[in-house]
């Protein structure tokens, strides 16, 4: 697993782990891996400095024995102002992990490649819009983040020439302890909660138990193959997303973000909240994919329960 440090893999490790796997958790950042003990359960630093070859014989070793391998990682997109170095960090962190990564798996001999890669991407792949609906099918967005999710893709998709790979197509995660939900959560509890923007744009959302139990069914299931949108069925305007949590927390969600201030704070990172897109999970309907948060006002209840 790369990438699993932050917000997502707090509950992906542990989900996985009940479920009898053995874990090598893999981190070239600073940040502390999820302190967890469990005797499945391992952790290497691999070295930054040599990130572009990922020859080191304990991360060799871990991928000759791994059947499937989690590659989650990549800077957070809306953090921080996409200055030239930012936009750099957050290329190198996602096409230049993914292709070492792919590379290294396809040095191995072919009886000790893992079987499946799933790999993370985002619902930026698409651009924005207010008006249009995309599916898994729908074109890849002429966009900074477009063409960012669009490259991700493409080092990933170089795995398929050796083993099964799983793109995600991640939407907006909500969870009551990190993201943009976390960060949203002590201004609603103030009752100074509300809409970001005009309120307009889409938000196409999953909860993050959902995510992380789509990991984990991806690993093990050989019919997920390909690019899925990892969002629930139902993605909703940011003004009722707002008015749901206001409801959910008991508080009043009237007082909007106005949108310039967010742009002052996040640069072009921005365009990420204030224009969004209307994703739907077209592949993981089909395939019957087990919703458990599949509607806005439970899953609210859930992450901040």
């Amino acid at each position: 697993m790369v990438g699993c440090s932050g917000f997502v893999g707090r509950a992906l490790v542990p989900l996985l782990l009940e479920a009898g796997h053995t874990l090598t958790l893999v981190s070239r950042s600073s940040r502390p891996l999820p302190a967890l003990e469990h005797p499945q359960l391992q952790r290497l630093q691999a070295d930054p400095s040599r990130a572009a070859s990922w020859q080191q014989p304990p991360l060799q070793q871990a991928l000759a024995e791994a059947e499937a391998v989690v590659n989650l990682a990549g800077e957070p997109i809306a953090e921080k102002r996409w200055t030239p170095q930012h936009l750099q960090l957050l290329s190198s962190s996602r096409i230049d992990t993914t292709r070492a990564l792919v590379a290294a798996m396809a040095a191995l001999p072919e009886e000790q490649r893992p079987g499946v890669l799933i790999n993370g991407s985002a619902i930026g792949y698409y651009g924005t819009s207010t008006t249009q609906r995309f599916v898994e099918s729908s074109p890849a967005g002429g966009d900074v983040l477009g063409g960012l999710c669009a490259a991700w893709e493409a080092e990933a998709r170089a795995a398929e020439a050796f083993c099964r790979v799983v793109i995600l197509r991640i939407g907006i995660v909500l969870g009551g302890d990190g993201g943009a939900l976390g960060k949203m959560l002590p201004v609603f509890r103030l009752g100074f909660g509300g809409p970001i923007g005009t309120g307009q744009q889409w938000m196409s959302w999953i909860s993050r138990r959902d995510l992380c139990q789509l990991i984990a069914t991806a690993i093990t299931d050989q019919a997920y193959s390909g690019a899925y949108n990892a969002v629930a069925p139902e993605p909703c305007r940011m003004a009722a997303f707002a008015a749901a949590l206001g409801r959910c927390l008991g508080r009043p969600s009237l007082l909007p973000v106005p949108g310039p201030m967010l742009q002052l704070l996040l640069g072009d990172g921005a365009k990420v909240v204030l224009e969004g897109q209307q994703v739907l999970p077209q592949r993981l309907l089909e395939q019957g994919f087990p919703f458990r948060d599949a509607e806005l006002s439970a899953a609210l209840a859930a992450a901040t329960s």
